[in-house]
C-alpha cells in the first residue's frame, strides 16, 4: 500500500509551511529516521515552499497515523494543530495525488515547470539514502513519465502566467533570441529583479543603476554577473540597452519622454535597435508618452498582468486535457499494480503443481520400472503439458480478477481453495 501525507499551499498558510520543511542537507538523516521510526518499507520526502509531504510504502493499516506523528515529532509540532492542515492519502487516491502533483496539477501555479525537477530530487534524494524501493520507484518512472506527456501532449505550461515570466516572453517576441542583449536595471525591486535574472539566464547581459544607495546596486549587478553604474548615466545607458527594467519605488517619473528620444537618437538610423521598456514600478516610473516614440515598446504593471491573466486563462482551458491524460495514466498503473499483486500467486500456483508433477512422475518411474531415453522424454512432456493445459485458465481469471475492485478478497478465496 502506497501513503501520502502533507501540507500545502491550499491547507496551510506559508509560516507552517516553512516550519515543516526538510533543509536539503538534513534530507538523508530524515530519511532514515523517517523509515526507521514508522516502520515503512519504502519512504521518500517531497519539500518545497509550497508542500511538505511524506510517502511510503507500507502494509499497515495505522501507518497513516505514524507518517503524521513522524512529521509533528520530526520538527517539534503539537500533532493536534498539525492535524487540521494535513492531507492523508492511501491506495489509489495516494497514486493519483502523486501524478498530479507531478504533472503541476496540484501546483499554486498549474502548469509551472519548477515542481518536475523538485519531484526529481525528491525520488533521488531518497535513492542515495536507501530508501526507494520497487514501489516507489514505480511510481517515480510512471508519474514522471506522464509528467512529461502532460507538458509536450497539452498546452497547460506553454503560456507564461507569473510578471517577471511574461516580461522575458514579451521580450523574445520583439527580440526573438534574447542571448547577448543588453539589459539595464532601474531599481532594485524584488519584481524586477527576478525578471532581470530570467533575462539574463536567457543570455542576457546586465547593469544596474544605482541611486542613493549605490553599494546595493553594486551588490545586485554582482550577483547577476553584470555591472553597475550611477543613476546620471541613465541616458547613456538607455542609448546601449536593449531592455530596461524599471521598479524604483521613487514617487514621480524616473525615466522621461525625454530621456528616450535621446536614447532613440543616439541609437540613429532607421533601422536602430528596438528598445524595450517594462515598468514594473507603482507608481510607475516610466512616462507613459513614450509608448509613442517609434520602435520603442513600453508595458507597465496593468499590461502585464492583464497578458498574464489572459495567458492563465489558456492554461486553465488546456488543464481539462492535461486531466484526463494523468488520469488514464494512472489507471494503467493501477492495473499494473494490480496484476503484479497476482504474480505472487501465480508462481506459488506453478511451483506447487510442479513440485506434485514430479512427485507424481517419480512414484510412475518407481512402478513401471527402466524407460528408455526416449520413453522418459514422452513422460515427462505429457506431464509438463498436463500442468500447463491446466493452469492456462486459472491463470489467464487470476490476470482478469487482479484488476476487480474486490481483487484482494478474490485472490484470498483462491489460496484457501488451492491450498496456498
Amino acid at each position: 500500500m502506497i501513503i501520502v501525507i502533507g501540507v500545502s499551499h491550499r491547507t496551510a498558510p506559508l509560516p507552517v509551511r516553512e516550519a515543516l520543511a526538510f533543509p536539503r542537507d538534513q534530507l538523508r538523516d530524515a530519511l532514515l529516521r523517517l523509515r526507521a521510526e514508522t516502520g515503512a518499507g519504502e519512504v521518500m520526502i517531497l519539500s518545497t515552499c509550497n508542500r511538505v509531504e511524506l510517502y511510503a510504502r507500507q502494509d499497515d493499516p495505522g501507518a497513516v497515523d505514524a507518517l503524521e506523528s513522524f512529521l509533528a515529532r520530526y520538527h517539534a509540532r503539537d500533532g493536534r494543530e498539525l492535524h487540521a492542515v494535513v492531507y492523508r492519502y492511501a491506495d489509489a487516491d495516494a497514486i493519483r495525488h502523486a501524478f498530479r502533483v507531478a504533472a503541476s496539477l496540484e501546483s499554486m501555479v498549474i502548469g509551472e515547470p519548477q515542481i518536475l525537477g523538485q519531484v526529481k530530487e525528491a525520488y533521488q534524494a531518497a535513492e542515495e539514502a536507501g530508501t526507494l524501493g520497487s514501489a516507489l520507484n514505480a511510481l517515480r518512472n510512471r508519474s514522471l513519465a506522464a509528467a512529461k506527456r502532460v507538458r509536450t501532449e497539452t498546452g497547460i505550461g506553454r503560456n507564461a502566467v507569473s510578471v517577471s515570466y511574461v516580461a522575458v516572453e514579451l521580450a523574445r517576441k520583439i527580440f526573438g533570441e534574447l542571448k547577448d542583449k543588453n539589459v539595464l536595471l532601474v531599481g532594485a525591486g524584488k519584481m524586477s529583479e527576478l525578471a532581470a535574472r530570467h533575462l539574463v539566464r536567457s543570455g542576457g547581459r546586465a547593469t544596474v543603476l544605482g541611486g542613493r544607495t549605490f553599494e546595493k546596486a553594486a551588490e545586485l549587478a554582482a550577483a547577476l554577473g553584470g555591472k553597475a553604474a550611477p543613476l546620471e548615466s541613465l541616458r547613456d545607458e538607455l542609448a546601449r540597452t536593449d531592455i530596461v527594467i524599471s521598479g524604483t519605488g521613487s514617487p514621480g517619473i524616473v525615466i522621461h519622454e525625454a530621456d528616450v528620444e535621446s536614447a532613440r537618437a543616439a541609437r540613429r538610423g532607421r533601422h536602430a535597435r528596438p528598445l524595450f521598456l517594462i515598468d514594473i514600478a507603482v507608481p510607475r516610473d516610466i512616462d507613459p508618452g513614450v509608448r509613442k516614440i517609434g520602435g520603442v515598446f513600453l508595458y507597465d504593471l496593468d499590461d502585464l498582468k492583464t497578458v498574464a491573466e489572459a495567458n492563465l486563462r489558456e492554461r486553465l482551458k488546456e488543464s481539462a486535457a492535461a486531466e484526463a491524460l494523468v488520469e488514464r495514466e494512472v489507471r494503467e498503473f493501477l492495473d499494473w499494480q494490480k496484476a503484479r499483486e497476482v504474480v505472487p500467486l501465480l508462481n506459488e500456483l506453478r511451483r506447487r503443481a510442479e513440485e506434485i508433477r514430479r512427485h507424481e512422475l517419480e512414484k510412475a518411474r518407481r512402478r513401471i520400472g527402466p524407460l528408455t531415453a526416449e520413453q522418459d522424454e514422452a513422460i515427462v512432456a505429457a506431464t509438463t503439458a498436463i500442468v500447463n493445459k491446466l493452469l492456462h485458465s486459472p491463470t489467464v481469471h487470476l490476470k482478469e480478477a487482479a484488476r476487480e475492485s474486490d481483487a484482494p478478497e478474490q485472490l484470498s478465496l483462491i489460496r484457501k481453495l488451492l491450498g496456498l
